[in-house]
Formats: C-alpha cells, structure tokens, sequence
C-alpha cells in the first residue's frame, strides 16, 4: 500500500516565499487577523488527520469499496463513515464558509489546502465532503434566503451533503438533450421524474441527508440548453425544525463497477416524481450550473496534484532502497550487492519529472486560490474583477493540464517500481487506476480544451488572454535583475510571444475551417499549462535565490527547488516545441479521411 506524508514545508514555501500569503490575507477585511503562525496550525493539526485517519482507508475503499443494500441504500467501505464523524467534531467542513451559516470565515486558500492533504491521502474518501462545496455556493450564489435557511448549515457543519446530477444515458457532454422532466406542483415545488448517471457520492451512510443538485427540464421549457433549469433534491424532505422528514423519491438504482475510486459510491440515480426546488430562475440552470462545475474543475485538478504527489512519495522511497545494478560511473553503495535505484539517469528523470509537477502544480493552483480569495472577499472591485478574469481563466487548463500530468505522474511512478509496481501490494497500480477518472469527469481534456481556446480566448477574439500574457511578461520584467533567472527569462519571454502569435493563427485558420479549432485545442491547452508552470518554476526559483542570499539553514530545500526548476526548463518545458509543430499541421490529416476507410 502507499503511505503519506503531507508535503507541509513545501506548502508552507508556496504560501510564504512565492504568494506571501499573510500580507495577501492582510488585504482582505474578513482575513486581517489571519497570520503565518494560525495557517501553520490549520496545516498541522489537519496533516495528523489525513496522515493517520484517513490514508490508512484508502486500500481498504479500493479493495472493499461500497455495497448496495435493499431499497438502494449504500454501505460505504469500513472505517470511513467513522473517519468522516471526526471529520465532523473537528470542525472541517465549516473551515472556509461563511459565519452567517455557522462557518469560520477562513478563506478558500486555507480551504484547499486542507483538501489538497485529504485528497492525496484518500481521494475516494475525500469526494464525499468535497462536493458539498460545491452545492454549498451554488446554493449560496443562486439560492433563495428560504432555501439558505433550509439547506446551508446543514452542508456547512457537515451533517448534510452535496453532489450534482448531469449526466443521463443518452446525454453526457451534451447537456441540451437531457430528458429529465421537472413538473411544478400546487404547493410550489416541482416533481422531478428521470435517471442520472455516474453521480459521484450520490448515496452513502455517511450522513443523515444528501442534498442532490440536479438539472431538468420543464414541460413549457425551450429545446437545448436553453431550457435547463436547476433543483435542488435532497434524499430526506428537510423538517421545518431543520432535522431530516419523509424519505424523497430519489433512489439510488445501482452502483457503478469502475476502474479506480472504488471507496467512493459512484450511482445510477431514479428520481420518480420527487420532490425538488427550483434554484433561481427557470432556464437559467445552465449558467447557474457553472457555479458548482468550475468549483468542481478547480478540485479536479487538485486530484492531479494529489496524484503527482503520491506517486513522487512512494516512488522516491522506493528508489532509495530498491538495489539494482551499479551505477554507470561506479558503485555508490560498495558494500551492498547493488546500488540504490535512485542512481540511474532514468529513474532520476522519472522522479524529477514527478517532482516538477506535483510542487509546480501546488504553486499553480495555490495562485488561483488566492484569486479565489479576492473573488469573494476583496472589498476592491477592480481587484476582484481582475482576479475573476484570471481565475476564469486559469480554471480549464487546472482541470486539463494538471490531470494529464498527474495521470503521467502516476505511470512513472508505477514504472519505478517495475513489476513490483503492477501488482496490488504496493499501491501503486491503484494509484494509476484512480487517477484515470479525472481526465474524464468534470469534462474530459477534450472539453477542457475547447472551453479555453474555442470560448475563453478565441470567443474574445484573445482578450482573455491578454491579462495573462502580459502578468507573465511583467513577472519577466520584474525580475531581470537577476543574472541567474535569465536564461529562464528568456524562455518564457518566447514562448508567451509565440503563445500570442499562436492564438491569432488559429484564429485566422478558423475563419476558414472551424475545425482548426478542435484539431489544436488539445496541444493548446497543454503548451499553456507548460507555459504557466514555467512560471510557476521561474518564480520558485526566484524566491529560493532571494532566501539564499539572505541567508538561511534551509539552504539544500532552496538548492534543490533551484535545481528542480533548471530540470523543468531543460527537460519537460521543450515539449512545447512539438506542440507548436502539431498544431501548425493543421485539420487536415484528421478530417480528411473517410469514415469508412478506418478500417477494412
């Protein structure tokens, strides 16, 4: 099985060394009394939760997973229904919601670090409260105060908890042709009549009541997307004490036999007239949908990262010990019969590109949570229009780059381990299995990919990207001072002009032959998360480079961050090189031939 140590003193260089993040939280009216020394004992104090609670359940959920019982109650694996009561008496779910609703009024940043050590020790299990995050603002955002009172605090103290319902049989990226119908009844509620599938957390034991929410259709409704409206249908009909009453007619009608995640409930969903309330306007739930799925892209791409960084942990200690061979430029551990694995160039490019990733990664994601900060906390409306842009923007290549990399992250660490790593006992092939889903759920990279350059930036006509590309050249700017960062510098002061230049020859190409844009949209989005996580690398080194010089007794951590983004720039960033070539052919090899020449 993996073991897990949370990463804290990395955590701790992103939030101090790259984002300053007590200055950050100073600027925010709600957050001037959080400091370093609070942030260190939230980091600490949830480390020993993840580490010795629920880490020690993850091959448990992957061996034993849930079971259906009779009238589509789940049992979910052993010892996770007990770790989420200590979730609960700790305070957790509360951490960074609002106070009006009994939350602590913490900022998300704070939130997703927790969740981050949660997820890396136990993904299946950390989906169960993750998604009531999500449920929570949408509900918040879009909710009426009756349906507030009804159903926040509930969520927020974790007794209750959230998912939504998308996918039908017939309907998965294509929302316009859900078939779930929504008929208003005399009291003002609506009846909900349909199946959903692949609802992740959909039934469980966990908790007393699980709010559903749920996109249908009215009868009256306009045809496509148009016509989606939003509900919400908890499990348990809510008293008018605030406790659980009559059961709903929503059951679950089977569980799903998949390749990874196997602790989460994965389920096939029946809704036979139940009772559901409508979330704001009717038509409008598409739009109001987004609330829930960007929360939900932001937390799949911390899936990556979790996935990255697992895979970094256990492949590191294994290639400590594992001996094999003798090291090309002589032995290393002479009075043993082989050297440690760790001595080979491949294996240190495997462990090394994990590295990259899963520290890169972290920087990059915990930017876009600071923006989320500011989003909702800034008093600053230029500041919060800004850091909305941004965040906006950065969301579709979190989800796409850092599962793909993730996904990358978790292969290599199986290949470390050779055969070992195929079989069950090391974990590392359930490491693998779990992290395939997220490429998948939330929107596939494909998805991903289309939103960012078909919507986001080409939808603009490349305003979106504007504010991006011109942070990065400013970061460059900023730091040309230093004599070591340049060549680094010069890099990205490259590749963001070609990342211009790039987006208005698709543009032009569009014009032409729409395909142009599906047949680039994947190499694009990754030749941006390159991008940015070269970024994120140059100012990791940056910031290593300035502790160094003020001296410090730390000084192999900022060596080895040094050194890990020399290899970034080295090794991984090239990629982008073949990216620009495939997306310089064009549509042309993909459209032209015929469907029945595929195969004979």
């Amino acid at each position: 099985m993996t073991t897990y140590k949370a990463p804290l003193r990395d955590m701790q260089f992103v939030m101090q060394d790259l984002l300053n993040i007590e200055k950050h939280y100073q600027s925010l009216p709600a957050c001037d009394e959080v400091n370093q020394e609070l942030v260190d004992a939230i980091l600490g104090e949830a480390s020993k939760f993840a580490e010795e609670v629920i880490a020690p359940l993850n091959v448990v959920g992957d061996e034993v997973g849930c079971e259906m019982l009779e009238n589509g109650e789940v049992r979910t694996a052993p010892g996770f229904k007990e770790a989420y009561q200590q979730y609960i008496d700790g305070g957790w779910p509360s951490l960074d919601q609002p106070s009006r609703y009994g939350g602590q009024d913490l900022p998300m940043s704070i939130g997703l670090t927790v969740r981050e050590m949660n997820g890396t020790a136990n993904w299946s299990w950390a989906m169960y409260p993750g998604l009531s995050h999500g449920a929570m603002e949408t509900i918040d955002k879009h909710g009426s105060e009756e349906q507030k009172a009804m159903f926040m605090e509930p969520l927020v103290s974790g007794r209750w908890t959230g998912t939504m319902c998308l996918t039908e049989a017939h309907c998965g990226t294509d929302l316009g042709l859900l078939k779930t119908k929504a008929e208003q009844a005399e009291d003002g509620t609506y009846r909900i009549t349909g199946s959903k599938l692949f609802v992740s957390s959909g039934e469980h034991d966990l908790t007393e009541n699980i709010v559903q929410i749920v996109r249908a259709r009215m009868p009256d409704s306009p045809p496509g997307t148009k016509g989606i409206s939003l509900f919400i249908v908890p499990k348990f009909i809510p008293s008018e004490d605030g406790s659980v009453g009559e059961r709903n007619e929503v059951r679950c009608g089977a569980l799903e036999h998949k390749m990874g995640i196997h602790g989460n409930s994965t389920c096939l969903l029946n809704f036979d007239g139940a009772t559901g309330y409508l979330v704001g306007e009717a038509n409008k739930g598409l739009n109001y949908m987004f609330t829930f799925m960007n929360f939900a892209r932001i937390g799949t791409g911390l899936q990556g990262l979790a996935h990255s960084e697992i895979a970094f942990q256990n492949s590191l200690a294994y290639s400590r010990d594992r001996l094999q061979m003798r090291s090309l430029t002589g032995p290393k551990n002479p009075d043993g019969p082989a050297d440690p694995i760790i001595v080979h160039p491949d294996v240190r490019r495997m462990l090394l590109t994990q590295k990259a990733f899963a520290e890169g990664g972290r920087a990059l994601l915990y930017y876009a949570s600071a923006q989320g900060d500011i989003v909702t906390m800034s008093e600053d409306p230029e500041a919060r229009d800004f850091a909305d842009h941004v965040l906006n923007f950065l969301t579709p290549i979190i989800k796409a780059f850092l599962t793909e990399t993730g996904f990358e992250s978790a292969n290599l660490g199986l290949q470390c381990f050779g055969g070992h790593g195929y079989v069950r006992e090391w974990g590392m092939e359930q490491n693998v299995r779990d992290a395939r889903i997220s490429m998948l759920y939330e929107g596939t990279t494909g998805i991903q990919a289309l939103d960012l350059l078909g919507r986001k930036v080409l939808g603009t006509r490349g305003k979106a990207l504007t504010p991006v590309t011109g942070f990065i050249l400013d970061f460059c700017k900023r730091s040309r001072n230093r004599k070591e960062l340049r060549p680094y510098l010069k890099t990205l002061v490259r590749l963001t002009k070609q990342w211009k230049a790039l987006t208005r020859k698709i543009g032009f190409a569009a014009m032409r032959n729409r395909d142009a844009v599906g047949s680039a949209s994947v190499d694009y989005i990754m030749f941006s998360g390159y991008v940015l996580l070269g970024v994120a690398w140059a100012a990791s080194a940056r910031a290593a480079y300035r502790q160094l010089e003020q001296g410090t007794t730390e000084e192999a951590f900022y060596r080895a961050k040094i050194q890990t983004a020399e290899f970034y720039f080295a090794k991984i960033l090239p990629r982008t090189t073949s990216l620009l070539e495939t997306i310089a052919a064009g549509p042309d090899t993909l459209m032209e031939m015929d469907e029945n020449q595929f195969i004979f």
